[in-house]
């Protein structure tokens, strides 16, 4: 008999790889004859409209924090179950360059419309191609990708995604560096004692995709061979180096896109 520890473990594995809300299947088809859309793309339960009071004061759904595309039952599910799973994944870290010789070179005003237009636009374009945003912290945005939610295609979608951010922030004039990574990465809820709770990706993969990031100059974007690999994507048309990251024992392969 499994316990409470291993069932947990095992939602958040079949949540994040295989259908978010494959063991909601009955409120499924409850949910898709309400009215109307918009909807959650996974259970159907509707944010607007009768259909979206009642899925709301009966079930207390709403838009997700981590992608308004999909509803809240992730974010209620990881109040009550603290934990996670190791998953395959893929990520995206976006940050500003130089933010703070442009902070000098602005108003506090105009800098923080600059980081805000930088939020807005990227987080749009990442949630488009149906990825979790983990975090939005100074200037840089973190996000992820399963293929529970973003379906077997879920790395090209990263990549589509970074490619959008890249050219977007190239007609604002604002000077980003991306990073693109997959791998094998823990997924879950981590709180505190007080009851703060954040959904959250950690390990070795994701710290590698921070660390392209951080290598990536002002329009570039930085993606591991092996996200080229896992998407199907050859590459050949892209620089290609090999990286010496920090905390990362070996070098790895890339390709390098300029906006």
């Amino acid at each position: 008999m499994r316990d409470d520890k291993f069932d947990a473990t095992q939602m958040w594995h079949d949540w994040f790889m295989v259908s978010a809300f494959r063991v909601e299947h009955p409120l499924i088809r409850f949910f898709s004859l309400l009215p109307h859309d918009p909807r959650c793309k996974l259970c159907y339960s509707p944010f607007a409209g009768i259909g979206g009071f009642t899925v709301g004061t009966l079930f207390g759904r709403r838009r997700s924090a981590l992608n308004p595309n999909f509803c809240s039952a992730c974010e209620d599910f990881a109040k009550k179950n603290p934990g996670g799973s190791e998953v395959q994944m893929s990520m995206l870290f976006a940050d500003i360059r130089g933010s703070t010789a442009l902070s000098e070179q602005m108003t506090p005003i105009e800098f923080s419309r600059l980081i805000n237009q930088f939020f807005i636009q990227s987080t749009d374009l990442i949630i488009a191609e149906d990825g979790l945003i983990e975090k939005l912290a100074g200037d840089a945005v973190a996000a992820f990708w399963g293929a529970g939610f973003a379906g077997g295609d879920y790395v090209a979608k990263t990549i589509r995604a970074a490619r959008n951010i890249l050219k977007a922030m190239e007609k604002e004039n604002i000077p980003v560096g991306i990073g693109v990574h997959t791998g094998v990465a823990y997924f879950g809820a981590m709180g505190s004692a007080g009851g703060l709770v954040n959904i959250a990706a950690i390990g070795e993969e994701v710290n590698t995709a921070a660390r392209l990031a951080s290598k990536a100059d002002a329009g570039e974007l930085i993606i591991s061979e092996k996200a080229l690999q896992e998407a199907r994507i050859e590459g050949r048309q892209w620089e290609s180096r090999s990286l010496e990251l920090k905390g990362i024992s070996e070098p790895v392969p890339v390709r390098v896109m300029r906006g």
